[in-house]
């Protein structure tokens, strides 16, 4: 009887190995036809995606052109040419396009006959107008806006493309369930064939070597795992940095368009009433005093309103920071706060090199920082530097005010976080050393560009 169990053990034992080996090749073979399933997977919902984002481009270029197109209309200004002209060559890249992706072709091909025709048919009836207005035919083309083929165009296309944004959605959503699926099937066939394997293995293994295995390959998964989730945290914080940078960015752009709009339109507006008033006194001639002071007050009225003007304008883009420099700007900057908040600003700034994108950052930052000493800090006392030395631009902010604890800053409180983010978006680094009744000093170290900075000037209290 023993000897027989003896056999039937080394049966298994030499069993054991094959059996392995089978459920090895069966696991690659698994594998990589869900690789395979999955590859085409993806490429099919990448290709849907594709067209869902084209779709969406298209309705948001024609709305630019249209939107041109009006504004040429009512401003006659050739300049609303330039976007309908752009969106005209971007509609017609999309349109090629949507005709060039294959997934599910003979199924959309209809549907996208439609997209294409409405969108020409608009195109073709903004284009009309537009050559009516320029030929001076101002009745037809008057005529031809205030019908609705224009609108039941945009309407036609607004369906047609929620149609197919609504579409390829679904399918999106069912390809990845479906991708869902096959991966869950391969992952419990594949782990099935796993316990397998052990099981042959454990039949060949001791049991000493079969934990020291399983030790092993305990130690491989959390490597495996650690390099993994120190490779997504790399990934997400170059993303989350690269989002920042484009906020900033947008952030400024909106300022700047906002800047620009109040310069030009509210300006025109208060210039106007200032010329008005100017009108108005010299018409009435010889006036009663009540009046004359009444106008006094209309003119001083619209004397702050242009100053404040002016102020919102460089709070939004400080045109100091183009026109003179980041020096000349943190100069302005640090006399502007003193005269406002009553303080002792000293400035050493030095020529730094730095680009466009740099300098406003530095130009916020010290500006956030001036704002917060001015508004908590209750300092009499601020020094503002800026100098390079090492390829790297540093700039501090250092008060005598009444100083808090970092560690102790509210959730909501994102002044200081903004900052950080903003310098980090650019390369650099920042740091906040504070503590309550010691003051503040914020710091930030920026890396310079490659041209080298002049001569540094003398510091200057203000």
């Amino acid at each position: 009887m023993e000897s027989h169990h003896l056999t039937t053990r080394l049966r298994r034992s030499r069993l054991a190995p094959w059996l392995a080996v089978a459920a090895a090749l069966v696991v690659i073979a698994i594998n990589e036809i869900g690789h395979a399933q999955s590859k085409q997977t993806l490429q099919t919902l990448a290709e849907r995606f594709e067209r869902r984002l084209t779709v969406t481009r298209l309705w948001r270029q024609m709305l630019d052109a249209e939107t041109g197109q009006r504004g040429y209309l009512l401003t006659g200004r050739d300049g609303y040419l330039e976007p309908y002209k752009a969106a005209l060559v971007e509609i017609e890249q999309s349109i090629q396009r949507l005709h060039g992706l294959h997934v599910d072709e003979q199924q959309l091909a209809p549907l996208i006959k439609q997209i294409d025709e409405t969108t020409r048919q608009k195109l073709a009836e903004l284009a009309v107008t537009i050559e009516l207005y320029q030929h001076g035919q101002k009745e037809q083309w008057r005529e031809l806006m205030m019908s609705d083929i224009g609108r039941e165009k945009m309407d036609e296309l607004r369906r047609a493309i929620g149609q197919m944004i609504a579409g390829e959605t679904q399918r999106i959503q069912a390809g990845g369930e479906e991708a869902f699926g096959a991966l869950q099937r391969n992952r419990f066939l594949i782990n099935a064939l796993t316990l397998l394997a052990l099981m042959a293995l454990l039949l060949f293994l001791r049991n000493v070597r079969r934990l020291d295995r399983a030790q092993a390959a305990h130690d491989l998964a959390l490597r495996t795992e650690r390099d993994r989730l120190e490779a997504t945290v790399i990934h997400r914080t170059a993303e989350l940095t690269e989002l920042t940078r484009h906020l900033q960015s947008a952030r400024e752009d909106e300022r700047s368009r906002l800047a620009r709009e109040l310069h030009d339109e509210l300006g025109a507006l208060l210039t106007a009433a200032k010329l008005e008033a100017a009108r108005l006194k010299r018409g009435l001639g010889t006036m009663a005093p009540e009046v004359a002071e009444r106008l006094q007050q209309l003119n001083q009225t619209l004397d702050r309103g242009i100053a404040l003007k002016r102020r919102i304008i460089e709070d939004l883009r400080p045109s100091s920071l183009s026109n003179l420099g980041l020096e000349a700007a943190l100069q302005i900057q640090a006399r502007d706060i003193a005269q406002r908040a009553e303080l002792s600003v000293r400035t050493v700034l030095q020529p730094v090199a730095l680009d466009e994108n740099a300098q406003m950052t530095v130009y916020r930052l010290v500006q956030e920082s001036l704002t917060n000493i001015a508004k908590y800090a209750r300092a009499s006392e601020v020094t503002v530097s800026l100098s390079q030395q090492d390829g790297q631009v540093l700039v501090g902010v250092l008060d005598n005010g009444v100083g808090f604890d970092p560690a102790a800053i509210r959730p909501t409180a994102h002044g200081l976080l903004g900052m950080r983010y903003r310098v980090e978006a650019e390369g650099g680094r920042l740091q906040v050393d504070s503590a309550p009744g010691q003051g503040c000093r914020v710091r930030a170290w920026l890396p310079a560009s490659a041209t080298a900075p002049a001569g540094a000037p003398a510091p200057m209290t203000i």
